[in-house]
């Protein structure tokens, strides 16, 4: 599996081994640079080292030619690490990107040294396990813009989108329809498939998830069950839709870098 890597400028301690280090996994239908673009400076301020791992079909990362499997994914964001020349590091995880962080963390002990988990969940309930469906199919037959009109509205919450004119949805809906990427039928698969519900009891490293309140995709009830589920987890809350990055990027941060000064210091 080969991805794109996006590193900071190498913090080092002591030769060439890195201070600091986090991993980025994204949500489906995204990136790297789309979810955590807003983020990157607070994230990588302090010489903290960022390395991305972009799924297949997303950015640099060639298309999968079969469905998608968890393992491979945690593995090949592991592998991200070695190729970067990180040792240990936490992952922060985003949507679809908190399965493969928890599932990291749980075949790779050793490497992982705390999680960060946004709008996570364990299972696909039946809301968005239909959702993930429409959203599959519409992007497999390249109906773009039927995806966008699908997402804006589960995306965004109701107080970033109500006061918005009908001419700038209609832009926000042109913006997303030329942003999805290839890969997109084969994230959402994945979304209806997996389930870290049996990993969470096994996660034995500190863990920030990030309830973002007003989420009409990813429902609030899946963020708690994920904190109840990670012992010792943290929960904390975000006034925002599924979209952070996109709503409140300063707060978001700061809740993610506050976390990771902590877990470092």
């Amino acid at each position: 599996m080969t991805t794109k890597t996006t590193t900071t400028a190498d913090a080092t301690t002591g030769g060439d081994a890195p201070a600091h280090a986090l991993l980025l996994a994204h949500g489906s239908g995204g990136g790297i640079d789309s979810h955590y673009g807003p983020v990157r400076a607070a994230l990588t301020a302090g010489g903290r080292r960022v390395v991305g791992f972009d799924l297949p079909g997303t950015g640099a990362a060639p298309r999968a030619t079969a469905p998608l499997d968890l393992d491979a994914l945690a593995d090949g964001l592991v592998a991200e690490a070695d190729a970067a020349g990180v040792g240990r590091f936490a992952v922060a995880g985003y949507s679809l990107g908190t399965t493969v962080a928890v599932r990291a963390a749980t075949r790779h002990p050793e490497r992982v040294t705390g999680l960060v988990l946004t709008a996570p969940f364990a299972w696909a309930d039946h809301a968005l396990r239909q959702a993930s469906y429409v959203w599959r199919d519409l992007a497999a037959s390249g109906q773009h813009e039927l995806v966008a009109r699908l997402l804006v509205p589960l995306v965004f919450s109701p107080a970033m989108l109500d006061p918005m004119t009908p001419e700038v949805v209609e832009g926000v809906v042109r913006l997303t329809t030329g942003s999805i990427p290839e890969g997109t039928p084969e994230h959402t698969d994945l979304v209806t498939r997996a389930d870290v519900r049996e990993d969470l009891a096994r996660v034995a490293v500190p863990a920030l998830v990030i309830s973002t309140t007003e989420d009409r995709l990813v429902s609030p009830a899946l963020h708690r069950a994920v904190a109840a589920g990670i012992p010792g987890a943290r929960l904390t809350e975000l006034t925002t839709g599924h979209a952070p990055f996109a709503e409140n990027p300063a707060a978001w941060g700061k809740l993610i870098v506050g976390f990771l000064d902590g877990l470092e210091g």
